[in-house]
């Protein structure tokens, strides 16, 4: 049964650090981390391939967070440990959202995070940065 079980989310002060985990299941060929503010659509933070490591920062889709989002952001994978990392530095007030990974079977080479890509989704894990 393929699973993706996210955790690392919590409260923290703006400035902080998180790092987010997902523990996954399933043979991947890309990898992926969204998130999801109330009343929003689900964006792309960022997506990598755990066969090479190459990243990819940013909601190709949108256009949007690539600006905001490289330089305090980090995703990496331990493919030993089966899992999916996203370090989130220097977090601020707009950083507050439900953090998704995801992973796909069907995709390779650079690993966009855009949405239909990916098959396999975990249920998330929140995080709130107060200022």
């Amino acid at each position: 049964q393929v699973q993706l079980t996210e955790s690392g989310g919590g409260s923290v002060q703006a400035g902080g650090s998180l790092t987010l985990s997902c523990y996954y299941t399933v043979k991947t060929t890309c990898m992926a981390w969204f998130r999801q503010t109330t009343g929003n659509e689900r964006e792309g933070v960022a997506g990598i391939s755990p066969g090479t490591g190459l990243s990819f920062y940013g909601d190709s889709r949108t256009g949007r967070f690539a600006d905001s989002v490289q330089g305090r952001f980090t995703i990496s994978t331990d493919t030993a440990k089966d899992t999916l990392y996203l370090q989130i530095n220097d977090l601020r007030p707009e950083d507050t959202a439900m953090y998704y990974c995801a992973a796909s079977s069907k995709y390779g080479g650079v690993c966009r995070p855009v949405e239909s890509w990916y098959q396999f989704w975990g249920r998330g894990t929140h995080v709130t940065v107060s200022s």
